[in-house]
């Protein structure tokens, strides 16, 4: 059994496609009690996302169940009267509301922050947007790639031939949903128990974004150098990035004087120690390229993999470059326990999900039921807040879940 330290949090999740479930899918993992409420007949647009279109079709996809597993679902249509009712009634059992809608959406149908917070005077909004609920962007529509954008990130992506770049992933979006993961944790841990005031929490994508951003950023705004793109190079240090070897690439990380050195002797270099180009950190950068190359020309007699094995050895950092499906069948990562599986998950068969990436006395957090189909748990959930079999019905003829 996993360290659950949320389990008696009750979360209501109201989110879409990936920010928000995010979030939901880490206080999930860590034990909190998740319901998802979504929209009948479609649910969240990430059900019809993914790889295999069959599963698009079901409502099930790849996306859908990356971020989901451990939550119920329950449908709601909050555009309803009596929907807007039980959405209420649902709230006043909860501790946290997650939802990522455009600011003011909530607040149009009348279950904003001020509306909720009438029901649960403890409730922990939390708003995930790509801009926040305030400024002059606040009501623009924004994706991952929009933010990735506006951040600079895309700015510092690539080398100075092929910039500007996205990140390969929604990293923004990722960067949102564990900001606000982040967020609604700590406040619940600085309850101590008392349930506290009720609290609006706004996190913007770009705000989140940028605040990983701190060496680039302060090196403008401290030091007066503009972030420039640099490819596979590390801009703090030399040699730090990815080299040619005699088969595959390597990234190697000699950041320190002790490190540089112990590179050059296990490449058979010691010469370049003394090397005026190269003896010292500043130097090093200044004469980038031309070292570049002549570590490739000794890196060319092994692969990628030899030397990882040998200069790791050396206490040099240094990893081979590889593929998602390489990094996902390394023995260390398997080791981590980092991937859940579930068998037999109807309509779908077996999934796998990713875990968080740390451990907790040893554990690795995990949830025990698989991605939820649609509405799955409508009936278990509001017989949880005490309506009858006959009241359920009566919502299904409105229209309501």
């Amino acid at each position: 059994m996993s360290y659950r330290p949320l389990k008696k949090y009750r979360i209501i999740d109201l989110t879409n496609v990936l920010s928000g479930p995010f979030c939901g899918h880490l206080l999930a993992h860590m034990g909190a009690e998740v319901i998802k409420v979504e929209t009948p007949g479609s649910g969240d647009l990430a059900r019809q996302l993914g790889a295999d279109p069959e599963l698009n079709r079901k409502k099930m996809g790849v996306s859908f169940l990356a971020q989901n597993a451990g939550k119920k679902s329950l449908t709601i249509n909050l555009k309803s009267r009596p929907g807007k009712e039980l959405f209420r009634r649902l709230i006043r059992s909860a501790d946290v509301l997650i939802e990522n809608f455009r600011p003011g959406v909530m607040d149009r149908l009348d279950l904003g922050f001020d509306d909720l917070k009438l029901d649960n005077p403890s409730l922990v909004y939390c708003a995930i947007s790509g801009f926040g609920a305030t400024g002059p962007l606040r009501n623009q529509p924004a994706y991952d790639q929009i933010i990735q954008g506006m951040s600079g990130v895309m700015s510092i992506t690539g080398d100075p031939q092929t910039a500007p770049y996205r990140v390969g992933y929604p990293i923004a979006d990722t960067i949102g949903g564990m900001s606000a993961a982040f967020a609604i944790s700590s406040i619940l841990a600085g309850r101590n128990g008392d349930p506290g005031d009720a609290v609006f929490i706004d996190v913007s994508m770009l705000a989140s974004t940028m605040s990983t951003m701190g060496w680039v950023v302060s090196n403008y705004l401290m030091a007066d150098k503009v972030p420039q793109p640099m490819g596979n190079d590390n801009f703090t240090a030399s040699p730090s990035g990815t080299f040619r070897t005699g088969d595959g690439l390597l990234n190697i990380a000699a950041n320190k004087q002790e490190q540089f050195e112990s590179l050059c002797h296990i490449l058979e270099l010691p010469h370049l120690i003394n090397d005026p180009r190269f003896a010292e950190r500043q130097v090093r950068l200044e004469n980038r390229q031309a070292l570049k190359e002549l570590l490739e020309c000794a890196l060319a007699r092994k692969s990628a993999g030899d030397w990882e094995k040998e200069l790791s050895a050396g206490g040099v950092p240094a990893g081979c470059v590889l593929s998602v499906p390489e990094a996902l069948n390394h023995p260390h990562l398997r080791s981590r326990g980092m991937i859940g599986e579930f068998d037999d998950v109807p309509g779908v068969g077996r999934v796998e999900i990713f875990r968080p990436g740390f451990k907790m006395n040893g554990l690795s957090p995990q949830v025990e039921q698989p991605p939820p189909s649609l509405g799955q748990h409508s009936d278990e959930v509001l017989q949880d807040l005490g309506l009858s079999p006959q009241e359920i019905e009566q919502l299904r003829e409105q229209g309501a879940i």
